[in-house]
């Protein structure tokens, strides 16, 4: 049996396939919190800290992989998410592995997201990363708009 971490492993590297040539791993699905990890090996720039363009895909990928496994869990109806909008900042390089890490947002937020969804079949949603270092310092931070729409 395909536990819900590696079935989205799998999708994300078969749909996307960047995340394979990354070495995106899904680390855990617990307390509607998801946890990927980035290697640093491949996903460096001239300088060997992490590549911005690797660090934001993880980010926006942490928020897409949490949305997809929140609807499973949830019991929505299947549907197609898509990142609409992001904003990201950069406060510390990043010269090692690391984590990405996209909690649940507000369960208010959660619950008119829902409801919305399953009226109209689309919907948006607000969800935050942070992507940390080993010693819990934070490297990244990354704000992006989800989309989830039904599929005809």
């Amino acid at each position: 049996m395909t536990s819900p971490i590696q079935a989205l492993e799998a999708t994300l590297h078969r749909e996307i396939p960047l995340t394979r040539a990354m070495g995106l791993r899904v680390a855990s699905w617990q307390d509607l919190q998801l946890q990927l990890d980035l290697q640093l090996s491949g996903n460096t720039n001239h300088t060997g800290s992490a590549f911005g363009g690797s660090l934001y895909s993880a980010a926006v990928l942490a928020g897409w992989g949490w949305l997809q496994l929140r609807q499973q869990d949830a019991g929505l109806p299947h549907g197609q998410v898509v990142i609409q909008d992001g904003q990201i900042e950069y406060p510390l390089p990043v010269f090692e592995d690391a984590r990405a890490i996209c909690t649940a947002p507000d369960e208010a937020l959660w619950n008119r997201f829902s409801k919305t969804y399953q009226r109209h079949g689309r919907a948006r949603l607000g969800l935050t990363t942070r992507i940390l270092l080993a010693d819990g310092r934070e490297a990244v931070r990354f704000a992006g708009q989800y989309v989830l729409q039904r599929l005809p």
